[in-house]
């Protein structure tokens, strides 16, 4: 089979996925896109968002239709980073065992790890985690255990902040994509959610989906979309000028109400977050039946790559939740498109 064939029948494969993810869980269509482009480009997900909108169900539908072997851990104000390496406990005869812990327990063949509420696990345990993330293995028991299908999706809750700790930069840099779990806005979708049976079990919804197995040739794959999607001359120059966008917007011209453009920002996207930027493009192209990227493709990726690497100046902080979609709206309209 070539490679043409190839990715078209992993197209075809990625667009059932999202399709059965999207029956699953409704009225989050354009949060399950992002997710099966982060997944296909092989990027972590932070994912934000209020207290029962769906964000673990929608993971374990995405864990579930992919394959794989599955992990979840709780962040809490007690967890330890050695609570991800092992657990300890007195078997029936009393004596002490130690057993693999989440990252451990399927050794090479974990793929989907899911944090909840990351904010609430202490800054040792997000150092461990960004090792896992950054370089796809760990060490424990003095030697080094690889993980070469991990990929880590973690949640924030939007509404509690007492006992949290927010992640910080470095932290947020390694996800390519934070993205924001809303409340449905339709009344339609609202009412099946509270009237529909088949919505109120939560187990037998996500066995529904159908096992697709591809999990263990994503990297394959992935490796095959970002070779073969183009990017022409005039894309590289639009990509550069978004990228200084983010570090100084009023060069191209946007303007925020009551703001000095100037002493806006701390810091703009890093090479990191412009490299996964065109990695999720070049997905969304490949998902579009198209073998180049197109200046919409990176615009439609680009307030989820983004967003997160936004950093504001102290002065501004309190305004965060105003200004950064202001400001990333601002970046799309005044940086001009080839």
């Amino acid at each position: 089979m070539n490679t043409d064939t190839q990715l078209s029948d992993w197209r075809e494969q990625a667009l059932q996925l999202e399709q059965q993810i999207n029956q699953t869980v409704i009225g989050l269509q354009p949060a399950v896109r992002h997710i099966v482009l982060a997944v296909f480009a092989r990027g972590h997900v932070l994912l934000e968002g209020h207290v029962g909108v769906g964000k673990t169900t929608l993971l374990r539908a995405v864990a579930q239709g992919l394959g794989g072997d599955y992990q979840r851990i709780e962040g809490t104000i007690d967890l330890m980073p050695a609570d991800l390496i092992y657990y300890t406990y007195l078997n029936s005869e009393g004596r002490p065992c130690v057993d693999p812990g989440p990252l451990l327990k399927h050794g090479d063949t974990l793929a989907t790890f899911f944090f909840n509420e990351i904010n609430r696990a202490r800054p040792q345990v997000h150092a461990l985690l960004l090792r896992a993330m950054a370089e796809r293995s760990i060490n424990a028991f003095n030697r080094d255990h690889a993980l070469p299908h991990i990929q880590v999706f973690a949640d924030r809750n939007r509404v509690e902040k007492e006992e949290t700790f927010e992640l910080p930069a470095a932290a947020k840099d390694r996800f390519m994509m934070e993205i924001n779990i809303n409340m449905p806005g339709s009344d339609a979708v609202l009412d099946e959610l509270m009237f529909n049976p088949r919505f109120h079990d939560t187990d037998r919804l996500v066995g529904g989906v159908t096992n697709s197995g591809i999990y263990y040739r994503l990297n394959e794959l992935a490796q095959t979309v970002q070779q073969r999607i183009q990017t022409s001359a005039k894309l590289h120059a639009y990509a550069l000028d978004l990228w200084k966008a983010t570090h100084q917007p009023e060069h191209y011209g946007v303007r925020l109400n009551d703001v000095e453009m100037p002493n806006l920002l701390m810091t703009g996207a890093s090479p990191r977050g412009m490299s996964y930027l065109i990695r999720a493009g070049k997905t969304r192209a490949w998902l579009e039946h198209r073998d180049h990227v197109l200046p919409e493709d990176l615009q439609a990726v680009f307030p989820v790559c983004m967003t997160h690497r936004l950093l504001l100046n102290p002065m501004y902080g309190y305004r965060k939740e105003q200004l950064l979609p202001e400001l990333i709206q601002g970046i799309l309209s005044q940086v001009a498109a080839p």
